[in-house]
Parts: structure tokens; sequence; C-alpha cells
């Protein structure tokens, strides 16, 4: 379906066909995310009375759901949304029941929540992907497409925010095992919903028939290294800011202002971005950002008090949206048809990847250098990713658009 004729606007991404219904199907599926990380912490925490515990079987339930995804995503892009996301996601949501159930009350055994948390992992269906590839079928109008991509990062934004939020709401009257639980019932009947769509049933056909014969080009390795700088930068923001509140003897509440401000900032930032009409190309684009998200995290660290640091670090989150969409962008062009799911799969796993790299990289580094050296660090890391994806940019292959082509 084309996009030629309609105004170039938000309001026109959600005029598309299908399209309101569909994008609201999968952000209630992909709310479930932005809660059950904190929910699976809660819940074995409370079952086992070990933060050590809870901590091992979120980094496994991570673990398992992040490097797994490209072997999801290709299962998708081969059988089609319907064929291949249902069966994951009834069983993505059957094992966070068993896993609620396991940790509903105290005395549960480590080693049977682990080896659930990890087959709950393994099962995690690529929601957010499989939106971006409908959305690359709903829309040819590539300024167009762009906002519809910024509307969906800023709208997965919001739901990583408000997750947490209502985990918090939860726990108030219901141990933590019913926000797991809560998180199964939404990724099941979102994920239900959404490959219902006719929008998703036609993305279906199309990818069956074309998906096993496709692999992804070169191009898609400068919005993989771009992600992934991106993510280790953010990874790293997080024990940053918490570091920084401690040492100027600030509460833990100040965390969660500090971090509101860059999630507010990405969301402004992903607005913003959606509603310009670029005139420089995508892939000079990109390392640009990658650059102010670096310049903007080394001025960070030089912030004398909080209110200083929630400014910076808001000015920091202006970037991280644009970063993101238009990797996800970059990648959409790089693949055929038949591998959408996955291109848009290797950004995300790049980005989470990225983030769990960073986080651990500067646990290392917090205590022993200066705190606005590990700030210089993290924004270093984003900039190294901006210079090698603008040395593949630069590229015959990339330049000519070889790198974008299909091996068949």
């Amino acid at each position: 379906m084309s996009a030629s004729s309609t105004r170039p606007s938000y309001a026109a991404v959600l005029r598309m066909p299908y399209a309101t219904r569909t994008f609201t199907a999968a952000l209630a599926a992909r709310l479930s995310y932005g809660m059950v990380s904190l929910a699976v912490m809660l819940a074995v925490s409370r079952a086992t009375d070990s933060y050590t515990a809870a901590g091992v079987v979120v980094a496994l339930f991570g673990a398992a759901s992040v490097f797994l995804s490209p072997l999801r995503a290709a299962l998708v892009d081969r059988h089609g949304p319907r064929r291949a996301l249902l069966p994951m996601a009834s069983l993505y949501a059957g094992l966070l029941g068993a896993l609620a159930a396991v940790s509903w009350r105290p005395g549960a055994p480590v080693p049977v929540l682990a080896v659930v948390a990890v087959a709950a992992g393994a099962c995690t269906p690529p929601i957010g992907a499989t939106m971006r590839a409908v959305w690359g079928e709903l829309i040819t109008d590539r300024r167009l497409l762009q906002r519809a991509y910024s509307l969906d990062g800023v709208a997965e934004e919001l739901l990583f925010v408000s997750g947490p939020l209502l985990v918090g709401l939860m726990t108030g009257f219901a141990p933590p095992a019913a926000a797991v639980a809560v998180s199964a019932l939404l990724v099941g009947l979102g994920t239900t919903a959404f490959v219902a769509s006719p929008a998703v049933k036609g993305v279906a056909v199309h990818v069956a028939r074309a998906g096993a014969r496709t692999r992804l080009g070169r191009g898609l390795v400068q919005p993989v290294v771009v992600a992934a700088g991106v993510g280790l930068s953010l990874g790293a923001v997080d024990l940053l800011v918490l570091a920084f509140a401690e040492q100027r003897h600030h509460g833990e509440n100040a965390v969660a202002w500090v971090l509101a401000a860059l999630s507010a900032g990405s969301a402004v930032g992903g607005l913003l971005n959606g509603a310009v009409d670029w005139r420089m190309s995508a892939r000079l684009r990109l390392p640009l950002l990658a650059v102010g998200l670096a310049l903007a995290l080394g001025v960070a660290g030089l912030a004398p008090g909080l209110v200083t640091l929630s400014a910076a670090v808001a000015v920091a989150g202006l970037f991280v949206a644009p970063a993101l969409t238009t990797s996800y962008l970059l990648a959409d062009e790089s693949a055929p048809p038949g591998g959408r799911v996955r291109a848009g799969t290797w950004v995300n796993t790049a980005v989470n990847a990225g983030s769990s790299a960073g986080a651990a990289a500067v646990g290392l580094l917090v205590g022993r250098l200066p705190l606005a050296v590990c700030f210089a660090a993290s924004g270093a890391v984003a900039l190294v990713a901006a210079l090698v994806s603008w040395h593949g940019e630069a590229s015959p292959d990339v330049r000519t658009g070889e790198a974008a082509e299909l091996v068949r």
C-alpha cells in the first residue's frame, strides 16, 4: 500500500489501513516486555529471599531472550508471523505463567526458577521487529515510514517507563508473581490480536514465500554497529547515575528522576526526528547522531549537581530515539521483504547486548576512576561506533548500494 498521496504526519500513519488496530495490539503485547524484568526480579527475590538469586535468574532470562532473538526472527521470516508468533507467544506466556506459579510463595528452588526463566526467555516473540516489518509493508513513502518508525520508537520508550510503574502499583496489593502473570496475559492476548490483523496476514503470505530464499547484506553492518554503541553507552548511564547520586548523598528517588529525564529527552527527540523532512541521507545522519550522544554524555560527567546532570542527560536522550529509529530504517532498507524481521531484530539485539555489556564494563570502572572520566568513556563508545560506521559508509560497496543487494 502506498502513502505517497497522504500528508506525512503522525496522524497519517495511524490512518493507514488497519494501522491503529495492529499497532494497539502490538503495544499491548510489548507492554509485557516493559514489565517482565522487574516483575521477575521481584518475584524471584521474594520467593528465594536472595538478591543474588534474583539477579542471576533475570540475567539468564535476558541472555536467552537477547541472544536467541535472531533465530526466532528467522522463523518469523521463514514461516510468517501467524504460524511463528502464535506458538512462540503461547510457549512464552505459558512458561511465564509457570514461573509465576512457582515463585508465588517463598521457598521456591533456585534451579527450577532458573530453568523456567531460561526456557521462557528462549521463546520471547519478536513483536517489535515484526511490527516494524508491518510498517514497512503498509507504507512505501519513505517520509511517512520515518514517522511510523519514530512513533513506534517513542511508544516503546513510554512502555518501558510505564511498565515498571505498573509493576510497582501491583506489588502494593498483590505478590510480585502476579505481575509476572499479568505480563504473560498481556503478551498472549496482544499477540493473538496482532496476528489476527489483516495487515499482518498480508505480511505473513509475503514473508512465507520470500523468507527462505534470502539473506541479509552488508548494508546492515552500519546500523548494527551504531545500535551496539548506543546500547553500550546507555547501559553504562544507569549505573553512573546511581554512583553520582550516592556520591552526593541523594536518595534512590533521585536516580529515577534523572533516568526519567533521559527517557523524556529520547521521546522528544524521537518525535522531532520523525517530524523533520531530512535532506541529509540516513547513512550520513546516523553517525552524526551517535556523535551528538557521545558529546552530551561527556558534558554530563562535568555536571556539578543533580539538576544539571538531569538536563545534560535529557540532552543526551534527544539523540537516542533518533539514532535507533534511523538504525531500524537503514536495516529495513538493507533487507529484502523476506528478511525484514531479521534485519530489525539484529539492530534490537545489538542494543540489548550492548546495554548489558555496558553495564558490566562500567561496573569495573566505577570506584577506580573519577565519574567524569567514566561518563566520558561511556560517550567515547558511541563516538567509536560513529567513526567505525562512518568508515563503512565511505566504502565503495555501501556508496553504490551494493551492500544492500541480496545473495540468493
